[in-house]
């Protein structure tokens, strides 16, 4: 008899390890244990969803015909590593082989590779291959290019899905959108109707075990909206098409004081954790464009997100690892405020966004870049720790998909591999794109005075220490003019206000 491992992110179907085993014959086990819930504080929204999704996956299989060993956490038991779990299994057992699929963490995959000898039987790993692009491919890809634009790599997947594609070239006579995505939503179109599922027995022991055993993570369980059912995770995709795609790309830049997810799909914990597959959430979007039920714009930059950027950022996890997570191009060497933890803080555009994600393990991906990373970024954070606390914060945070974005995107502290410029903004992009300033404390149009925006003079001093590295891109040079042309005696005061307000962060 053969044993196959199935992991928390692996809730899909279609695995490879289902389809090497059969069930008339083989085993299957699901394992919540201490050391993968706790190796950062993650969120207890995200581990409620992914203990219920593999309870009801694991019933799912059973129905099946599939003989499932299930582990449920238990806090006071032996067993606290998934190798600990297996290994009582194989010995009380006497499984001929282990068979599993490559999981999307370097840490655990290279854990993994030590169990055949710490087993002493067999294990066979599979591919995943419920990714568009495969490490191999991808790999190949980058051979001999000196940039890695994603862009270039997603009109490559466009060609290999036929994604918006017809008779060999992208619909609409241009493969990006973007330019069109960047409005800021003003009360109107109507805002979607909420999306609830009911909640059944699994769902309730789950909470009440995680809220009794993780309650001191950050977070709060008392906003729980996730699906935890493929089916629910189906309906949470025909809410997406029916009701916010229409309107994702155009405000998909958008934040609004109070509204925690605008006309955002809510589909990447779904997609991470296997519930959904991302070829038939891009099939979806399309088939919309295709009936007339959503605009170009709105469907390319959706399919873009998910077949260009997130099988991109895979790719350059699994390329780079492991010394990319020790990336610090810029040097930064400042600990992560302590408002990051408890959300306290004036600026109340950070604030806003720390509320909806201790609120809804949940925030766009314009708040964490543009407001939450644009800070750690200005500031000079060390990249390790806002990268560990993005890890922590958010339903959809695997390592193979934030380290890249939080490191690459976010930070910049890879050099340049992901961005060709630092995502570096003051405040009058959050400003143009919100209405976060008319709440806050801070005056966004000032930069050198006791109540001006944290984000301007931060900006100025982030440009102005790492002048050397940045004043020769050619992204850039526009905005050392500016700099060059301002008064010295207040440039002198912007940079003064901005190690001030550097010396003292957790103040603000």
């Amino acid at each position: 008899m053969k044993l196959g491992l199935i992991l928390g992110d692996q809730l899909s179907a279609t695995l490879p390890t289902l389809r090497a085993l059969d069930r008339r014959h083989d085993c299957l086990i699901l394992a919540e244990v201490g050391t993968e819930a706790s190796y950062v504080p993650h969120h207890p929204q995200k581990i409620a969803l992914l203990f219920s999704a593999m309870r009801h996956f694991a019933e799912d299989l059973r129905q099946q015909g599939w003989q499932v060993i299930y582990h449920a956490y238990d806090p006071d038991a032996p067993q606290q590593t998934l190798f600990d779990v297996v290994r009582q299994l194989c010995d009380q057992r006497h499984f001929s082989e282990l068979h599993l699929t490559e999981c999307g963490e370097y840490r655990l995959m290279t854990e993994l590779r030590t169990w055949p000898t710490r087993l002493g039987i067999p294990v066979r790993i599979y591919a995943d291959d419920r990714f568009v692009c495969s490490i191999p491919e991808f790999r190949q890809w980058a051979s001999g290019r000196q940039q890695l634009r994603m862009e270039y790599f997603y009109r490559d997947m466009r060609r290999k899905t036929g994604l918006l594609i017809d008779k060999g070239q992208p619909v609409g006579g241009q493969w990006n959108f973007d330019s069109d995505n960047r409005q800021s939503w003003r009360g109107e179109p109507a805002l979607p109707p909420q999306l609830t599922f009911v909640r059944d027995d699994i769902d309730r022991t789950v909470v009440a075990l995680v809220q009794r055993h993780f309650a001191h993570h950050p977070g709060s369980l008392a906003q729980f909206r996730w699906g935890t059912t493929r089916e629910q995770a189906l309906s949470a995709l025909s809410h997406f098409i029916e009701y916010r795609l229409p309107w994702f790309g155009t405000y998909q830049d958008a934040m609004v004081n109070g509204e925690d997810t605008l006309f955002h799909s809510l589909l990447a914990p779904y997609l991470n954790c296997g519930l959904l597959s991302p070829l038939e959430v891009c099939r979806a979007a399309e088939q919309a464009w295709r009936d007339g039920r959503a605009p170009l714009n709105g469907v390319e930059g959706f399919i873009r997100q998910i077949i260009g950027w997130r099988e991109y950022v895979r790719g350059i996890y699994w390329l780079k690892m492991p010394g990319y997570a020790q990336e610090n191009a810029l040097g930064n060497t400042r600990p992560l405020p302590r408002f990051y933890w408890d959300g306290d803080t004036r600026m109340h555009c950070m604030a806003e966004c720390f509320r909806t994600t201790f609120d809804n393990a949940y925030a766009h991906h314009i708040q964490r870049l543009m407001v939450t990373g644009n800070f750690a970024l200005l500031a000079g954070i060390t990249p390790e720790v806002i990268c560990e606390w993005y890890l922590a914060v958010y339903a959809d945070a695997y390592d193979w998909v934030e380290l890249p974005n939080t490191l690459g995107m976010v930070m910049h502290a890879d050099g340049g591999v992901l961005g060709s410029k630092p995502y570096a903004a003051s405040g009058n992009y959050i400003h143009k794109m919100s209405d976060y300033c008319g709440h806050c404390h801070y005056n966004v149009k000032t930069a050198t005075e006791s109540d001006s925006c944290p984000f301007n003079s931060l900006y100025w001093h982030f440009m102005a220490r790492h002048r050397e590295r940045f004043a020769s891109n050619p992204r850039m040079t526009m905005t050392y003019r500016s700099f060059d042309r301002m008064n010295p005696g207040k440039r002198e005061q912007i940079l003064r206000r901005g190690e001030q307000l550097l010396q003292d962060l957790d103040a603000l």
